[in-house]
């Protein structure tokens, strides 16, 4: 089949030819890694025969394209911003059998999902969709979309220790790109500030902090891109109206201007 609708692709078709992995992406059934994940599993048919090859082309519009019996179609796109609790993670199922995001959520149909994470710990804002390239292009660094935390420490922060994480700190993965940081308050003997990053690495802003020699106490995120969290509070859910959707796929920079 692989072969086949390489053939096809190179042809000079003009039918909408996709590898396996982004039909269903694109389709709404969820990210491309997701549809890696299903694919491996054997769980996806194309016009009744398994296909274990995420690569393998297939016609969107004329191909049957199943994940466990049930046909992939593509729907209405659906956008949500979530106001996550700490303590709710953001995998669809979770087998400790703790709250997900997608427990807060009203009865929907089709594949939803979160686009990027929150660790458990972590608060705030992150949105819920079927729309992947959306997701993609909120998600890849290469658009530097802005993500804003509001960021308790275990500390009282120097102003110097605060112009590292302006300029970008070292991790064991590398340094992190500058920063935007704003000092609110110092109550206690801590910093209460508010950072904003264009990156997602795994636990960021804890592990720059961390990296200063203090603790994080509380991490919320306040704004993802245009979204802001005021008016919402831990567990809320809304639609976003279509000027935020556009404006969405408006945020930050394309990789070709920098």
């Amino acid at each position: 089949m692989k072969d086949e609708r390489r053939n096809r692709a190179s042809s000079g078709s003009k039918r909408p030819l996709k590898t396996l992995d982004r039909a269903l992406s694109k389709l709404g059934a969820g990210s491309r890694t997701q549809a890696r994940e299903w694919i491996s599993a054997g769980r996806v048919r194309v016009n009744g025969r398994r296909v274990t090859d995420p690569e393998a082309w297939v016609d969107v519009a004329r191909d049957r394209v199943e994940i466990d019996g049930e046909r992939q179609k593509a729907g209405p796109r659906t956008y949500l911003l979530v106001y996550k609790p700490k303590g709710v993670i953001t995998s669809r199922t979770d087998p400790q059998g703790r709250r997900t995001v997608h427990d807060l959520l009203p009865h929907r149909s089709g594949h939803l999902f979160t686009v990027g994470r929150l660790d458990l710990d972590t608060s705030g804002l992150i949105i819920v969709t079927n729309d992947s390239q959306l997701a993609e292009r909120m998600t890849n660094p290469d658009f530097h979309v802005d993500k804003t935390y509001l960021v308790k420490a275990s500390a009282r922060l120097s102003d110097e220790q605060l112009d590292a994480l302006r300029r970008g700190v070292e991790l064991d993965d590398g340094p992190t790109r500058p920063a935007k940081v704003v000092r609110l308050r110092d109550p206690g003997g801590r910093t209460v500030f508010e950072i904003t990053l264009t990156e997602g690495r795994n636990r960021q802003v804890r592990r720059m902090v961390e990296a200063l020699g203090a603790k994080v106490l509380k991490l919320v995120r306040v704004r993802l891109g245009p979204l802001e969290a005021e008016g919402m509070k831990p567990g809320d859910v809304r639609e976003l109206t279509p000027s935020e959707v556009a404006a969405l796929g408006r945020a930050g920079r394309s990789p070709a201007k920098g």
